[in-house]
């Protein structure tokens, strides 16, 4: 087993089993508060959850996050999670398809997406600083495995930081995505992995651009902390304790949200902590314009199979549908324009950046 593959595994254990979210810092969705409407003047069953995606309709506003791939174990996640979104007509990402990259015979760990899949969105993934070593044809071979509908480029610096075998190395990255965004020949992405994405970033990544942003922001999985669960077992204090100190390090999900919108009209996905329904209403309420999750599908997964994983999705989607006819919200556009009131340190967050 190669040194990639045992850390996808080591990743996924990790992932399932150990308390891997922020600690102290939440996603601040909790400070989101849409107003009940008494009179919806509408049927709960007027509600369409469908909408369209880069070129590809979907039936729920919920996608599955990029996770895993490049062992046989993330083939299996893959085959699943790409069988469940097929069936309930939902969206998803692969896991950092690098290692297929180096090793031609792991390329079935994401290609098998589309071998059960045929006809969902599927988005690619490589990491930021990794178009250094693979550049633009490195970028296509990625989209091609999967047939990908648009590539998604992630951005870990900090795990990058406190990984044993991390490679922070970021100087010159805005322009490697830029010339992978001319190049390519689909839609690109970028996505954080769970310390969020600011104003600042997303303004500069749409000026060479970037179709759409994963904010991945602060309060579900903490990369550090899985980097410090692995230090510590790989005998690394240093590192593991460095990892610990950055657990909750990054911009709260919500207040990600607000920014990113803030500065572009392109494609927003709300991630980080997304763990209910309603936490996908409240999040295109205030400027996403779908969600993802990725730890309580693959916890769901793990525990109960694909009827876990559906179970989880279809409860979020009555979740959804719920908050949506209690705000007179018969689609998701009139969602998007639901009224809401922002409270605590969120509200002052949104005032700083003259959101509100």
């Amino acid at each position: 087993m190669s040194e990639v593959t045992r850390r996808k595994d080591e990743h996924l254990d990790i992932a399932i089993s150990e308390d891997v979210e922020a600690s102290a810092q939440t996603t601040w969705l909790e400070h989101v508060h849409l107003v009940h409407r008494a009179l919806p003047d509408i049927d709960l069953d007027e509600v369409d959850t469908s909408l369209e995606i880069l070129g590809k309709k979907l039936k729920l506003p919920i996608l599955i996050d990029s996770m895993t791939g490049g062992s046989e174990r993330g083939a299996k996640v893959n085959e699943d999670l790409a069988s469940v979104a097929a069936e309930l007509g939902i969206g998803m990402g692969v896991g950092s398809q690098r290692a297929a990259l180096v090793d031609g015979r792991l390329r079935s760990t994401f290609s098998v997406v589309r071998d059960v899949a045929p006809d969902i969105l599927v988005y690619a993934n490589i990491g930021a600083q990794q178009l250094a070593e693979v550049g633009v044809d490195g970028a296509k071979a990625c989209v091609d495995m999967v047939r990908a509908d648009a590539l998604a480029v992630h951005l870990n610096p900090l795990q990058e930081a406190v990984q044993p075998e991390g490679d922070p190395k970021y100087r010159g990255v805005l322009d490697m995505i830029a010339n992978v965004v001319e190049k390519v020949g689909v839609p690109v992405i970028v996505k954080e992995v769970g310390s969020g994405l600011s104003r600042e970033v997303a303004a500069l990544l749409a000026s060479v651009g970037v179709r759409g942003f994963d904010v991945a922001g602060v309060g579900g999985t903490s990369w550090a902390r899985i980097e410090s669960i692995r230090s510590s077992r790989s005998g690394a204090p240093e590192k593991a304790r460095l990892g610990e100190s950055f657990r909750d390090w990054g911009i709260p999900t919500a207040a990600s949200i607000i920014e990113v919108r803030s500065v572009t009209k392109g494609l927003v996905i709300a991630s980080g902590g997304i763990r209910s329904g309603l936490d996908v209403a409240k999040s295109i309420a205030i400027g996403a314009d779908a969600a993802a999750m990725a730890l309580p599908a693959l916890r769901a997964l793990s525990k109960d199979g694909r009827d876990g994983l559906k179970a989880l999705i279809r409860s979020a989607a009555e979740e959804l549908r719920l908050a949506m006819f209690l705000t007179g919200s018969r689609s998701l556009r009139e969602l998007r324009h639901a009224r809401y009131v922002l409270t605590g340190e969120l509200a002052e967050w949104a005032r700083s950046v003259g959101a509100i």
